[in-house]
Protein backbone atom coordinates (compact mmCIF):
# COMPACT_ATOMS: atom_id res chain seq x y z
CA UNK A 1 0.00 0.00 0.00
CA UNK A 2 0.95 3.57 -0.84
CA UNK A 3 3.39 4.85 2.20
CA UNK A 4 5.26 8.26 2.63
CA UNK A 5 6.16 10.68 -0.16
CA UNK A 6 8.94 9.31 -2.19
CA UNK A 7 9.06 11.83 -4.75
CA UNK A 8 8.30 15.23 -4.91
CA UNK A 9 7.88 17.58 -7.86
CA UNK A 10 7.41 20.90 -6.80
CA UNK A 11 6.29 23.87 -9.39
CA UNK A 12 8.63 22.97 -12.20
CA UNK A 13 8.81 25.07 -15.24
CA UNK A 14 10.64 24.07 -18.24
CA UNK A 15 10.88 26.47 -21.73
CA UNK A 16 12.22 24.95 -25.33
CA UNK A 17 13.20 28.08 -27.24
CA UNK A 18 10.68 30.53 -25.86
CA UNK A 19 7.36 27.66 -25.76
CA UNK A 20 6.66 26.68 -22.50
CA UNK A 21 6.60 22.50 -21.78
CA UNK A 22 5.95 22.81 -18.28
CA UNK A 23 4.59 25.92 -15.98
CA UNK A 24 4.73 25.34 -12.16
CA UNK A 25 3.95 21.48 -12.50
CA UNK A 26 3.68 20.08 -8.77
CA UNK A 27 3.51 15.98 -8.66
CA UNK A 28 3.83 13.94 -5.55
CA UNK A 29 4.48 10.00 -5.89
CA UNK A 30 4.31 7.95 -2.49
CA UNK A 31 5.98 4.43 -1.85
CA UNK A 32 4.18 1.79 -3.18
CA UNK A 33 2.00 3.67 -4.99
CA UNK A 34 0.72 3.23 -8.32
CA UNK A 35 0.37 6.93 -10.05
CA UNK A 36 -0.97 7.48 -13.84
CA UNK A 37 0.16 10.66 -15.25
CA UNK A 38 -2.15 11.10 -17.97
CA UNK A 39 -2.66 13.53 -20.90
CA UNK A 40 -3.17 14.06 -24.47
CA UNK A 41 0.44 14.21 -26.80
CA UNK A 42 2.51 17.09 -26.32
CA UNK A 43 0.71 17.40 -22.61
CA UNK A 44 3.96 17.91 -20.92
CA UNK A 45 4.24 14.43 -20.01
CA UNK A 46 7.78 13.63 -21.76
CA UNK A 47 9.46 16.53 -20.11
CA UNK A 48 8.25 16.11 -16.58
CA UNK A 49 9.56 12.85 -16.90
CA UNK A 50 12.62 14.00 -18.51
CA UNK A 51 13.16 16.40 -15.71
CA UNK A 52 12.55 13.97 -12.71
CA UNK A 53 15.26 11.58 -14.42
CA UNK A 54 17.47 14.62 -15.19
CA UNK A 55 18.21 14.57 -18.68
CA UNK A 56 16.43 18.10 -19.14
CA UNK A 57 16.90 20.80 -16.27
CA UNK A 58 14.16 22.84 -15.17
CA UNK A 59 14.10 26.13 -15.30
CA UNK A 60 12.39 26.33 -11.85
CA UNK A 61 11.25 24.49 -9.51
CA UNK A 62 12.83 21.39 -6.87
CA UNK A 63 12.76 18.21 -6.90
CA UNK A 64 12.66 16.29 -3.84
CA UNK A 65 13.53 12.33 -3.10
CA UNK A 66 13.26 10.65 0.03
CA UNK A 67 12.74 14.21 1.71
CA UNK A 68 16.32 15.42 0.12
CA UNK A 69 16.29 18.26 -2.18
CA UNK A 70 18.12 17.49 -5.49
CA UNK A 71 19.65 20.53 -6.79
CA UNK A 72 21.71 18.97 -9.74
CA UNK A 73 19.75 16.35 -11.10
CA UNK A 74 21.56 14.18 -13.56
CA UNK A 75 20.36 10.52 -15.47
CA UNK A 76 23.52 8.84 -13.07
CA UNK A 77 22.21 10.46 -9.73
CA UNK A 78 18.67 9.41 -11.08
CA UNK A 79 19.51 5.86 -11.38
CA UNK A 80 21.63 5.83 -8.00
CA UNK A 81 18.29 7.63 -5.84
CA UNK A 82 16.14 4.38 -7.20
CA UNK A 83 14.60 5.71 -10.50
CA UNK A 84 13.92 3.42 -13.56
CA UNK A 85 12.52 4.91 -16.73
CA UNK A 86 10.69 2.41 -19.27
CA UNK A 87 10.48 3.77 -22.53
CA UNK A 88 7.74 2.96 -25.35
CA UNK A 89 11.02 1.29 -27.04
CA UNK A 90 12.42 0.08 -23.82
CA UNK A 91 15.89 0.89 -24.83
CA UNK A 92 17.17 -2.95 -25.08
CA UNK A 93 19.78 -3.67 -27.23
CA UNK A 94 18.44 -6.44 -30.08
CA UNK A 95 21.67 -8.08 -31.07
CA UNK A 96 22.56 -8.86 -27.61
CA UNK A 97 21.26 -11.58 -25.61
CA UNK A 98 18.82 -11.40 -22.75
CA UNK A 99 21.80 -12.02 -19.91
CA UNK A 100 23.70 -9.25 -21.27
CA UNK A 101 20.83 -6.61 -21.59
CA UNK A 102 20.16 -7.46 -17.74
CA UNK A 103 23.70 -7.63 -17.04
CA UNK A 104 25.45 -5.26 -19.15
CA UNK A 105 24.65 -1.94 -16.85
CA UNK A 106 25.55 -3.37 -14.02
CA UNK A 107 29.25 -4.70 -14.93
CA UNK A 108 29.43 -0.66 -16.53
CA UNK A 109 28.09 0.51 -12.98
CA UNK A 110 30.76 -1.66 -10.97
CA UNK A 111 33.91 -0.14 -13.88
CA UNK A 112 34.36 -3.48 -14.52
CA UNK A 113 37.17 -3.85 -16.63
CA UNK A 114 36.74 -7.88 -18.13
CA UNK A 115 33.13 -9.47 -18.69
CA UNK A 116 32.59 -12.30 -16.42
CA UNK A 117 29.98 -14.63 -18.39
CA UNK A 118 29.28 -16.23 -15.20
CA UNK A 119 28.43 -13.70 -12.56
CA UNK A 120 25.92 -12.07 -15.35
CA UNK A 121 24.62 -15.06 -15.80
CA UNK A 122 24.13 -15.34 -12.03
CA UNK A 123 22.51 -11.34 -12.11
CA UNK A 124 20.24 -11.55 -15.31
CA UNK A 125 19.40 -15.42 -13.52
CA UNK A 126 18.25 -13.75 -9.98
CA UNK A 127 16.70 -10.53 -11.64
CA UNK A 128 14.48 -12.58 -14.15
CA UNK A 129 13.49 -15.22 -11.37
CA UNK A 130 12.12 -12.51 -9.42
CA UNK A 131 8.89 -11.61 -11.04
CA UNK A 132 8.59 -15.21 -12.71
CA UNK A 133 9.91 -14.16 -16.25
CA UNK A 134 10.67 -17.78 -17.50
CA UNK A 135 13.44 -17.15 -20.76
CA UNK A 136 16.43 -17.95 -22.16
CA UNK A 137 19.17 -16.45 -21.20
CA UNK A 138 21.25 -17.10 -24.37
CA UNK A 139 18.63 -15.89 -26.83
CA UNK A 140 19.28 -12.55 -29.11
CA UNK A 141 16.68 -9.62 -27.38
CA UNK A 142 15.74 -9.12 -31.27
CA UNK A 143 14.09 -12.64 -31.43
CA UNK A 144 11.79 -12.38 -28.62
CA UNK A 145 8.27 -10.72 -28.58
CA UNK A 146 7.19 -7.34 -27.61
CA UNK A 147 5.76 -8.49 -24.09
CA UNK A 148 9.21 -10.31 -23.58
CA UNK A 149 11.16 -7.49 -24.14
CA UNK A 150 9.26 -5.26 -21.85
CA UNK A 151 10.29 -8.21 -19.31
CA UNK A 152 13.64 -7.97 -19.81
CA UNK A 153 13.34 -4.01 -19.37
CA UNK A 154 11.59 -4.49 -15.93
CA UNK A 155 13.77 -7.25 -14.88
CA UNK A 156 16.70 -4.98 -15.41
CA UNK A 157 15.21 -2.09 -13.97
CA UNK A 158 15.21 -4.20 -10.32
CA UNK A 159 18.57 -4.82 -10.65
CA UNK A 160 19.38 -0.90 -9.11
CA UNK A 161 17.24 -1.25 -6.28
CA UNK A 162 14.45 0.30 -7.82
CA UNK A 163 11.85 2.78 -5.42
CA UNK A 164 10.29 4.56 -8.60
CA UNK A 165 9.74 2.70 -12.14
CA UNK A 166 8.60 4.79 -14.91
CA UNK A 167 6.62 2.77 -17.58
CA UNK A 168 5.92 5.21 -20.52
CA UNK A 169 2.89 4.05 -22.85
CA UNK A 170 3.47 0.45 -21.33
CA UNK A 171 0.63 -1.37 -23.48
CA UNK A 172 1.25 0.08 -26.83
CA UNK A 173 1.78 -3.11 -28.52
CA UNK A 174 0.46 -6.34 -26.28
CA UNK A 175 -2.11 -8.69 -26.54
CA UNK A 176 -5.02 -8.16 -23.78
CA UNK A 177 -3.53 -11.35 -22.30
CA UNK A 178 0.51 -9.59 -21.81
CA UNK A 179 -1.74 -6.49 -20.79
CA UNK A 180 -3.07 -8.72 -17.66
CA UNK A 181 0.34 -10.31 -17.55
CA UNK A 182 2.01 -6.95 -16.95
CA UNK A 183 -0.28 -5.96 -14.48
CA UNK A 184 0.29 -8.77 -12.29
CA UNK A 185 3.65 -7.71 -12.27
CA UNK A 186 3.18 -3.93 -11.64
CA UNK A 187 0.81 -5.22 -8.49
CA UNK A 188 3.70 -7.77 -6.95
CA UNK A 189 6.40 -4.76 -7.06
CA UNK A 190 3.72 -2.53 -5.49
CA UNK A 191 3.72 -5.39 -3.00
CA UNK A 192 7.28 -4.87 -2.62
CA UNK A 193 7.01 -1.17 -1.88
CA UNK A 194 8.06 0.00 -5.17
CA UNK A 195 6.02 2.53 -6.72
CA UNK A 196 5.54 3.08 -10.46
CA UNK A 197 4.60 5.84 -12.56
CA UNK A 198 1.70 4.67 -15.30
CA UNK A 199 2.27 7.40 -18.21
CA UNK A 200 -1.29 6.48 -20.40
CA UNK A 201 -3.98 8.26 -22.14
CA UNK A 202 -5.54 4.47 -22.27
CA UNK A 203 -8.69 5.67 -20.00
CA UNK A 204 -9.16 1.87 -19.26
CA UNK A 205 -6.27 1.01 -18.43
CA UNK A 206 -5.77 4.27 -15.80
CA UNK A 207 -8.80 2.81 -14.26
CA UNK A 208 -7.87 -0.61 -14.03
CA UNK A 209 -4.28 -0.30 -12.47
CA UNK A 210 -3.96 3.25 -10.65
CA UNK A 211 -4.96 4.24 -7.33
CA UNK A 212 -3.83 7.70 -8.20
CA UNK A 213 -3.75 9.98 -11.47
CA UNK A 214 -2.46 13.48 -12.30
CA UNK A 215 -3.69 14.58 -15.40
CA UNK A 216 -1.45 17.31 -17.51
CA UNK A 217 -2.74 19.54 -20.27
CA UNK A 218 -1.03 22.17 -22.27
CA UNK A 219 2.12 22.24 -19.54
CA UNK A 220 0.28 22.74 -16.74
CA UNK A 221 -1.37 19.92 -14.38
CA UNK A 222 -5.19 20.06 -14.17
CA UNK A 223 -6.15 18.11 -11.61
CA UNK A 224 -4.54 15.31 -9.09
CA UNK A 225 -6.79 12.76 -6.87
CA UNK A 226 -7.81 9.23 -6.75
CA UNK A 227 -8.96 7.36 -9.18
CA UNK A 228 -11.87 5.89 -7.10
CA UNK A 229 -13.88 9.21 -7.34
CA UNK A 230 -13.16 9.62 -10.99
CA UNK A 231 -15.26 8.36 -13.85
CA UNK A 232 -14.56 8.48 -17.54
CA UNK A 233 -16.44 11.37 -18.60
CA UNK A 234 -14.59 13.40 -15.99
CA UNK A 235 -11.07 12.11 -17.08
CA UNK A 236 -11.27 12.68 -20.70
CA UNK A 237 -12.85 16.27 -20.00
CA UNK A 238 -9.54 16.97 -17.60
CA UNK A 239 -7.45 15.50 -20.56
CA UNK A 240 -8.74 17.66 -23.08
CA UNK A 241 -10.88 20.42 -21.88
CA UNK A 242 -13.98 19.17 -24.58
CA UNK A 243 -17.09 17.26 -23.40
CA UNK A 244 -17.69 14.22 -25.41
CA UNK A 245 -20.92 12.95 -26.09
CA UNK A 246 -21.14 8.49 -26.55
CA UNK A 247 -21.14 7.85 -29.94
CA UNK A 248 -23.03 4.33 -31.16
CA UNK A 249 -23.58 3.48 -34.37
CA UNK A 250 -27.94 2.57 -34.89
CA UNK A 251 -28.74 2.52 -38.71
CA UNK A 252 -29.91 0.18 -41.84
CA UNK A 253 -27.16 -0.50 -43.69
CA UNK A 254 -27.83 -0.46 -47.57
CA UNK A 255 -28.21 -3.63 -49.41
CA UNK A 256 -25.66 -2.97 -52.08
CA UNK A 257 -22.54 -5.08 -51.76
CA UNK A 258 -19.54 -3.17 -52.60
CA UNK A 259 -17.00 -5.48 -51.91
CA UNK A 260 -17.25 -9.53 -51.63
CA UNK A 261 -14.82 -11.75 -50.15
CA UNK A 262 -15.11 -15.73 -50.89
CA UNK A 263 -12.73 -18.17 -49.75
CA UNK A 264 -9.56 -15.83 -48.81
CA UNK A 265 -6.76 -17.99 -48.15
CA UNK A 266 -2.76 -16.68 -47.36
CA UNK A 267 -0.12 -19.74 -46.38
CA UNK A 268 0.64 -19.72 -42.76
CA UNK A 269 -1.73 -16.49 -41.77
CA UNK A 270 -5.66 -17.22 -42.73
CA UNK A 271 -7.99 -19.62 -44.64
CA UNK A 272 -11.52 -19.49 -45.35
CA UNK A 273 -12.09 -15.80 -44.83
CA UNK A 274 -15.52 -14.77 -46.85
CA UNK A 275 -17.56 -11.94 -46.07
CA UNK A 276 -19.40 -9.28 -47.70
CA UNK A 277 -19.18 -5.05 -47.18
CA UNK A 278 -22.00 -3.09 -48.24
CA UNK A 279 -22.33 0.81 -49.26
CA UNK A 280 -21.89 3.27 -46.17
CA UNK A 281 -21.22 0.12 -43.89
CA UNK A 282 -18.51 0.23 -41.36
CA UNK A 283 -17.09 -3.24 -40.87
CA UNK A 284 -15.14 -4.12 -37.93
CA UNK A 285 -12.50 -7.32 -38.27
CA UNK A 286 -11.67 -7.56 -34.46
CA UNK A 287 -9.31 -10.11 -33.14
CA UNK A 288 -6.15 -10.21 -30.99
CA UNK A 289 -2.32 -9.59 -32.18
CA UNK A 290 -1.43 -12.70 -33.79
CA UNK A 291 -5.18 -13.61 -35.11
CA UNK A 292 -4.41 -12.57 -38.70
CA UNK A 293 -6.01 -9.78 -39.04
CA UNK A 294 -3.14 -7.51 -40.02
CA UNK A 295 -2.48 -10.00 -42.72
CA UNK A 296 -5.85 -9.92 -44.00
CA UNK A 297 -5.91 -6.07 -43.97
CA UNK A 298 -2.75 -6.07 -46.21
CA UNK A 299 -4.14 -8.96 -48.25
CA UNK A 300 -7.08 -6.85 -49.08
CA UNK A 301 -4.84 -4.02 -50.14
CA UNK A 302 -2.47 -5.80 -52.18
CA UNK A 303 0.72 -5.56 -49.85
CA UNK A 304 0.92 -8.85 -49.55
CA UNK A 305 -1.24 -10.63 -51.92
CA UNK A 306 -3.37 -13.72 -51.02
CA UNK A 307 -3.06 -17.05 -52.35
CA UNK A 308 -6.48 -18.77 -52.58
CA UNK A 309 -10.31 -17.25 -53.15
CA UNK A 310 -11.52 -14.22 -54.49
CA UNK A 311 -12.22 -10.93 -54.33
CA UNK A 312 -15.26 -8.98 -55.86
CA UNK A 313 -15.75 -5.25 -56.33
CA UNK A 314 -19.38 -4.05 -57.54
CA UNK A 315 -19.73 -7.75 -58.23
CA UNK A 316 -16.79 -8.00 -60.66
CA UNK A 317 -13.61 -10.03 -59.97
CA UNK A 318 -10.85 -8.19 -59.13
CA UNK A 319 -6.80 -8.46 -58.87
CA UNK A 320 -5.24 -7.13 -55.48
CA UNK A 321 -1.05 -7.72 -56.26
CA UNK A 322 -0.11 -4.74 -55.62
CA UNK A 323 -1.39 -1.74 -54.33
CA UNK A 324 -1.72 -0.12 -57.52
CA UNK A 325 -3.77 -2.60 -58.09
CA UNK A 326 -6.32 -2.04 -55.15
CA UNK A 327 -5.57 1.99 -56.06
CA UNK A 328 -6.93 1.86 -59.75
CA UNK A 329 -9.87 -0.08 -57.31
CA UNK A 330 -10.76 3.16 -55.37
CA UNK A 331 -9.06 1.23 -52.11
CA UNK A 332 -6.79 3.03 -49.58
CA UNK A 333 -5.56 1.74 -46.43
CA UNK A 334 -4.14 3.25 -43.08
CA UNK A 335 -1.49 0.99 -41.29
CA UNK A 336 -1.12 -0.20 -38.02
CA UNK A 337 2.35 1.87 -37.67
CA UNK A 338 2.33 5.39 -39.35
CA UNK A 339 5.69 5.89 -38.27
CA UNK A 340 7.43 3.09 -40.71
CA UNK A 341 4.73 2.01 -42.93
CA UNK A 342 2.57 4.94 -43.55
CA UNK A 343 4.47 8.65 -43.33
CA UNK A 344 7.75 9.87 -44.80
CA UNK A 345 9.23 11.33 -41.77
CA UNK A 346 11.64 13.63 -42.90
CA UNK A 347 9.35 15.10 -45.88
CA UNK A 348 6.89 18.26 -45.06
CA UNK A 349 2.91 17.78 -43.73
CA UNK A 350 1.36 18.52 -47.02
CA UNK A 351 3.43 16.30 -49.47
CA UNK A 352 2.48 13.48 -46.53
CA UNK A 353 -0.91 14.68 -47.55
CA UNK A 354 -0.78 14.86 -50.95
CA UNK A 355 1.80 11.57 -51.67
CA UNK A 356 -0.86 9.11 -53.53
CA UNK A 357 -2.23 12.13 -55.78
CA UNK A 358 1.07 13.29 -57.36
CA UNK A 359 0.64 12.84 -60.82
CA UNK A 360 -2.85 15.64 -60.30
CA UNK A 361 -0.10 18.01 -59.47
CA UNK A 362 2.60 16.85 -61.81
CA UNK A 363 3.07 19.04 -65.29
CA UNK A 364 4.13 17.85 -68.84
CA UNK A 365 7.57 18.24 -68.15
CA UNK A 366 7.38 16.11 -64.72
CA UNK A 367 7.89 19.33 -62.42
CA UNK A 368 5.58 19.58 -59.31
CA UNK A 369 3.38 22.07 -59.42
CA UNK A 370 4.09 22.91 -55.56
CA UNK A 371 1.22 25.92 -55.55
CA UNK A 372 -1.27 23.83 -56.56
CA UNK A 373 -0.25 21.30 -54.13
CA UNK A 374 0.29 23.76 -50.94
CA UNK A 375 -3.58 25.18 -51.59
CA UNK A 376 -4.80 21.63 -51.70
CA UNK A 377 -2.55 20.74 -48.42
CA UNK A 378 -3.98 23.98 -46.63
CA UNK A 379 -7.64 22.54 -47.73
CA UNK A 380 -6.89 19.04 -46.22
CA UNK A 381 -5.54 20.47 -43.05
CA UNK A 382 -8.82 22.95 -42.22
CA UNK A 383 -10.77 19.97 -43.16
CA UNK A 384 -9.26 17.42 -41.36
CA UNK A 385 -8.48 19.95 -38.33
CA UNK A 386 -4.96 19.01 -38.08
CA UNK A 387 -3.08 21.03 -35.51
CA UNK A 388 -0.41 23.00 -37.48
CA UNK A 389 0.77 26.94 -38.39
CA UNK A 390 3.47 25.71 -40.92
CA UNK A 391 1.93 23.03 -43.05
CA UNK A 392 5.96 22.81 -44.81
CA UNK A 393 7.42 21.49 -41.58
CA UNK A 394 7.89 18.08 -41.56
CA UNK A 395 5.62 15.61 -40.78
CA UNK A 396 6.83 14.21 -37.96
CA UNK A 397 6.89 17.16 -35.96
CA UNK A 398 3.27 16.62 -35.26
CA UNK A 399 1.34 14.51 -32.74
CA UNK A 400 0.24 10.63 -33.32
CA UNK A 401 -3.11 12.14 -33.45
CA UNK A 402 -2.57 14.67 -36.17
CA UNK A 403 0.14 12.14 -37.97
CA UNK A 404 -2.78 9.80 -38.24
CA UNK A 405 -5.05 12.25 -39.41
CA UNK A 406 -2.55 13.28 -42.30
CA UNK A 407 -2.63 9.78 -43.70
CA UNK A 408 -6.60 9.98 -43.52
CA UNK A 409 -6.22 12.84 -45.70
CA UNK A 410 -3.94 11.07 -48.04
CA UNK A 411 -6.56 8.79 -49.35
CA UNK A 412 -9.75 11.11 -48.65
CA UNK A 413 -7.93 13.08 -51.39
CA UNK A 414 -7.85 10.06 -54.10
CA UNK A 415 -11.55 9.96 -53.97
CA UNK A 416 -12.14 6.48 -52.14
CA UNK A 417 -15.03 4.18 -52.12
CA UNK A 418 -13.35 1.50 -49.80
CA UNK A 419 -11.19 2.66 -46.46
CA UNK A 420 -8.99 -0.02 -44.86
CA UNK A 421 -7.99 0.83 -41.25
CA UNK A 422 -5.66 -1.06 -38.87
CA UNK A 423 -5.92 -0.04 -35.34
CA UNK A 424 -7.26 3.75 -36.78
CA UNK A 425 -6.55 5.19 -33.68
CA UNK A 426 -3.54 3.19 -32.02
CA UNK A 427 -1.13 5.54 -30.10
CA UNK A 428 -3.61 8.96 -29.99
CA UNK A 429 -5.09 10.49 -27.20
CA UNK A 430 -8.75 10.65 -26.57
CA UNK A 431 -9.52 13.92 -28.15
CA UNK A 432 -7.51 12.82 -31.56
CA UNK A 433 -9.34 9.59 -31.19
CA UNK A 434 -12.80 11.09 -30.79
CA UNK A 435 -12.01 12.99 -34.12
CA UNK A 436 -11.57 10.40 -35.93
CA UNK A 437 -14.52 8.37 -34.89
CA UNK A 438 -16.88 11.07 -36.00
CA UNK A 439 -14.93 11.36 -39.39
CA UNK A 440 -15.50 7.60 -40.07
CA UNK A 441 -19.51 7.76 -39.11
CA UNK A 442 -19.63 10.94 -41.44
CA UNK A 443 -18.15 9.38 -44.66
CA UNK A 444 -19.80 6.48 -44.10
CA UNK A 445 -22.84 8.35 -44.22
CA UNK A 446 -21.34 10.26 -47.56
CA UNK A 447 -21.20 6.39 -48.93
CA UNK A 448 -17.94 5.45 -48.28
CA UNK A 449 -17.48 1.62 -47.42
CA UNK A 450 -14.96 1.34 -44.38
CA UNK A 451 -13.05 -1.93 -43.09
CA UNK A 452 -11.66 -1.16 -39.49
CA UNK A 453 -9.23 -3.64 -37.73
CA UNK A 454 -9.31 -3.22 -33.80
CA UNK A 455 -9.46 -5.15 -30.31
CA UNK A 456 -10.76 -1.90 -28.75
CA UNK A 457 -14.13 -2.87 -27.16
CA UNK A 458 -15.25 1.02 -26.93
CA UNK A 459 -13.88 2.05 -30.70
CA UNK A 460 -15.57 -1.28 -32.18
CA UNK A 461 -19.09 0.68 -30.30
CA UNK A 462 -18.26 4.12 -31.44
CA UNK A 463 -17.68 3.02 -34.57
CA UNK A 464 -18.73 -0.15 -36.48
CA UNK A 465 -22.27 -1.48 -37.59
CA UNK A 466 -21.30 -4.83 -38.19
CA UNK A 467 -18.31 -7.10 -36.37
CA UNK A 468 -16.83 -10.10 -37.86
CA UNK A 469 -14.88 -11.88 -34.83
CA UNK A 470 -11.18 -13.28 -35.97
CA UNK A 471 -9.20 -15.67 -34.59
CA UNK A 472 -6.28 -17.99 -35.32
CA UNK A 473 -6.35 -17.35 -39.00
CA UNK A 474 -10.60 -17.79 -38.99
CA UNK A 475 -13.47 -16.20 -38.79
CA UNK A 476 -15.02 -17.09 -35.78
CA UNK A 477 -18.25 -15.02 -35.43
CA UNK A 478 -20.63 -11.98 -36.47
CA UNK A 479 -22.10 -9.40 -34.82
CA UNK A 480 -24.28 -6.34 -35.97
CA UNK A 481 -23.00 -4.05 -33.27
CA UNK A 482 -25.91 -2.47 -31.89
CA UNK A 483 -27.81 -6.32 -30.89
CA UNK A 484 -24.91 -6.76 -28.81
CA UNK A 485 -23.20 -5.27 -25.68
CA UNK A 486 -19.76 -5.05 -24.49
CA UNK A 487 -19.73 -7.79 -22.52
CA UNK A 488 -20.50 -10.32 -25.35
CA UNK A 489 -18.03 -8.90 -27.56
CA UNK A 490 -15.73 -9.19 -24.89
CA UNK A 491 -16.23 -12.69 -24.19
CA UNK A 492 -16.59 -13.32 -28.50
CA UNK A 493 -13.14 -11.75 -28.22
CA UNK A 494 -11.18 -12.78 -25.30
CA UNK A 495 -12.45 -15.77 -23.45
CA UNK A 496 -12.30 -18.16 -26.21
CA UNK A 497 -8.62 -18.26 -25.70
CA UNK A 498 -5.69 -16.13 -26.90
CA UNK A 499 -4.87 -15.74 -30.55
CA UNK A 500 -1.92 -18.07 -32.12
Amino acid sequence: MAGEALIELIDISKSFGGVQALKNVSLTIRKGEIHALAGENGSGKSTLIKVLCGVHRADSGKIVIDGVECRHMTPGLAIQMGIQVIYQDFSVFPNLTVRENIALNSEIMSRRKLVNRKRMQEIAGKAVARIGFQVDLDENVENLCVADKQLVAISRALLHNAKLIIMDEPTTALTKKEVDKLFEIVRMLQEEGIAILFVSHKTDEVFQISSKYTVLRNGEKIITGEVKDLNRDDFAFYMTGRKFEAQHLDREISSEVVMEVKDLGKRHAFSDISFSLHRGEVLCIAGLLGSGRTELAKALFGLEPFDFGEVKINQKAVRLKSIQDAMREKMGYVPEDRLTEGLFLDQSIFLNELVSNLPRHTGKLGILDKKGMLEEGKKWIEEMAVNTRDMERNVSTLSGGNQQKVILARWLATNLNILILNGPTVGVDIGAKYDIHRLLRELSERGMSIIIISDDIPEIFSCSDRVLIMKNGRLSGEFVTREIDEPLLEQAMFRQGEAG
